[in-house]
């Protein structure tokens, strides 16, 4: 039995990350219509976008789907009221303590799952009353934690010492990389950066063409004394890196950072002004494809690695 697709009632413990710019109704339903969890990533939405979204994505599947919500949003309880209205039964949290929060979805029915960067906010998370975790290692893109831990150090960690699901994230955009959160004490996946470069990704071709071409080096986590994010390098995160060589102050950092420079980098392509959040695992990115195909490469090359290992000599 596997808890994750028993929690959320899914064919593959597969979900798709409820990614800043990128996560709207057509990829979340698409996911969903292929076996996953899709996910509407609220972050990036005014509260009347979010009921646009989610009425689109019940129109588009029949699936189950939530949304991610990060709990330091400013207008946090209108993106509840939006989610208790159209009764939905799966929420992800990130981004703040749950809980405030998770007792509040709990009695509306609703399946909670929280993202934490360590130990200490998976046993908060567990305190709150949480259905699962996601365990999400700094290879993982956008904001993430401070302390660096990757995702293959953190997962047995956490599992030793928690007992409800555990979902990977950070590193994962291939069947292989599956089959590893799995052996070390996983149960499901939360895979960004690969959905982020499919058709059904609301995000700017730019920004996917980038993330095609990108390299193994050619991602940073950076901006620690604001909010830790990992960026594809541009000329917006040399000016940040020459800031830092320069000894920039918080103030200074605020002011050069700005506002919408996610938008402008993710949503609008502009590869040079923008923000351009994305994991490490961009380098083994290779095309842009539909969910459909992407889906059914991770299912292929997990049962392909899983038939095999008893293959390999040690």
């Amino acid at each position: 039995m596997n808890r994750v697709k028993e929690l959320f009632g899914i064919k593959y413990p597969i979900i798709q990350g409820g990614m800043l710019w990128c996560s709207g109704w057509r990829l979340a339903s698409a996911v969903s219509n292929n076996g996953g969890l899709g996910l509407i990533g609220s972050a990036s939405m005014y509260p009347e976008v979010l009921d646009e979204h989610i009425r689109k994505c019940k129109a588009a599947t029949d699936m189950p789907f939530g949304v991610n919500i990060a709990l330091l949003y400013p207008q946090i309880q209108e993106h509840i009221n939006t989610i208790l209205k159209h009764k939905l039964k799966i929420v992800f949290t990130s981004a703040g303590n749950p809980k405030k929060y998770t007792s509040i979805f709990k009695e509306n029915g609703i399946k909670v799952v929280h993202v934490v960067p360590n130990l200490r906010f998976a046993q908060k998370a567990f305190e709150a009353g949480v259905d699962a975790i996601v365990v999400e290692g700094f290879e993982a893109g956008g904001h993430n934690g401070k302390d660096e831990m990757t995702t293959i150090s953190l997962i047995p960690i956490v599992k030793k010492a928690i007992d409800i699901p555990i979902i990977a994230a950070g590193g994962i955009a291939s069947g292989e990389a599956i089959l590893a959160a799995f052996a070390l004490g996983a149960e499901g996946v939360q895979i960004g950066s690969r959905f982020a470069v499919s058709n059904e990704s609301s995000a700017h071709e730019n920004f996917k063409n980038a993330i095609v071409q990108a390299a193994e080096n050619d991602t940073m986590l950076t901006l620690k004394e604001l909010a830790p994010v990992r960026l594809l390098k541009n000329p917006f995160y040399d000016k940040i890196f020459g800031a830092y060589e320069k000894g920039v102050t918080v103030e200074e950092l605020k002011s050069l950072l700005g506002r919408g420079r996610a938008k402008k980098g993710i949503f609008e392509g502009d590869l040079i002004e923008g923000e351009l959040e994305i994991g490490q695992v961009s380098a083994q990115i290779e095309d842009v494809k539909s969910v459909k195909a992407i889906m059914e490469d991770l299912i292929t090359q997990y049962q392909d690695v899983k038939n095999n290992i008893s293959n390999f000599d040690f």
